[in-house]
């Protein structure tokens, strides 16, 4: 055919693949209308129509709605304009239907209650930067105000949960967690402790930080004890106890004395809390870390010990 045919519209839904109904549903819209009528009142359609048509149904099958679909045909947009778009949108749409799967998934593992339920719902659907400002909050309200160890609370304020795309459940039951954690009106007393010991150990001159050398004398040491089964109460604890003892006061330039090991046992209680052990679990099983070695028993049996030693 010529491109002055006419098409009445059934002529037009065999040619286009719609249907009769379809195609007048777009031509009442305005998205196709008529070319003309005949001299008994059918519509009548031409070529470019059947073009319309065919990028309608194309637009259609890609999940574009029609106020989208009548600006590329009223070329108020372009084709690439509108799909990268709407592009955009099922990305937005394709994470939320990841993450609405996940939460399913770790319900049916979990078995909830329904309070429970609404919070991991509520908790998992925020967003990237909701998420991290519940976790800079946490650390604004645990360590501002003071001159607590910088490089902590960098290593801190750096390390913010980031759920991926398609979490894991066991991804989404650690954020559920560890955002109750960051809420936790205790936990955060416990921390602001941690915090205020670590300031004013910083007031008295203390500026070496972490010590990591000294964390991984006491895990290697006691570690060793704890596999020979040696008892943090017994006297053959005495010669852990002295070892280590005296590398922290080389490291703080002190006396091995008794005050010493009494400031080591205060010092050691302030960050005992398992809570905040477990704080740097959830959040690297969130993010897909390896998960950092438990230093809790170990540091558990070091404070018994030297107790034990002081009570002497």
């Amino acid at each position: 055919m010529n491109g002055d045919a006419l098409y009445a519209i059934g002529d037009l839904a065999r040619r286009t693949g719609l249907t009769v109904k379809t195609i007048r549903f777009y031509s009442d819209a305005g998205i196709v209308p008529p070319t003309d009528r005949s001299p008994a009142g059918y519509r009548l359609y031409d070529i470019d129509a059947v073009t319309r048509l065919d990028l309608v149904r194309t637009l259609r099958e890609l999940g574009l709605d029609l106020p989208a679909i009548r600006m590329v045909l009223d070329r108020e947009a372009s084709v690439p304009e509108v799909a990268a778009a709407h592009a955009d949108a099922l990305d937005v749409q394709i994470r939320t239907l990841l993450l609405r799967r996940s939460v399913l998934r770790a319900v049916a593992k979990r078995g909830p209650t329904p309070e429970e339920l609404d919070l991991m719902h509520r908790l998992a659907k925020l967003s990237d930067e909701e998420r991290q400002r519940l976790v800079t909050d946490f650390i604004d309200d645990t360590f501002g105000g003071l001159d607590a160890n910088p490089e902590f609370v960098a290593m801190m304020r750096s390390a913010m949960p980031q759920l991926p795309e398609d979490p894991a459940p066991e991804q989404v039951e650690a954020w559920v967690e560890l955002a109750e954690l960051c809420q936790d009106t205790d936990f955060r007393a416990s921390v602001r402790k941690m915090a205020e010991h670590q300031a004013a150990e910083r007031a008295q001159g203390d500026t070496t930080g972490l010590h990591h050398d000294l964390t991984t004398a006491v895990r290697e040491q006691v570690d060793e004890a704890l596999a020979a089964g040696v008892e943090p109460t017994s006297a053959q604890a005495a010669p852990v106890v002295d070892s280590l003892s005296a590398l922290y006061a080389e490291s703080f330039e002190r006396a091995d004395n008794p005050e010493l090991r009494r400031w080591l046992v205060c010092r050691l209680e302030a960050g005992a809390d398992p809570r905040a052990e477990r704080y740097w679990q959830l959040l690297s099983t969130v993010n897909g870390w390896p998960l950092p070695p438990t230093l809790a028993p170990v540091f558990s049996w070091f404070i018994t010990a030297l107790r034990s030693q002081l009570s002497r």
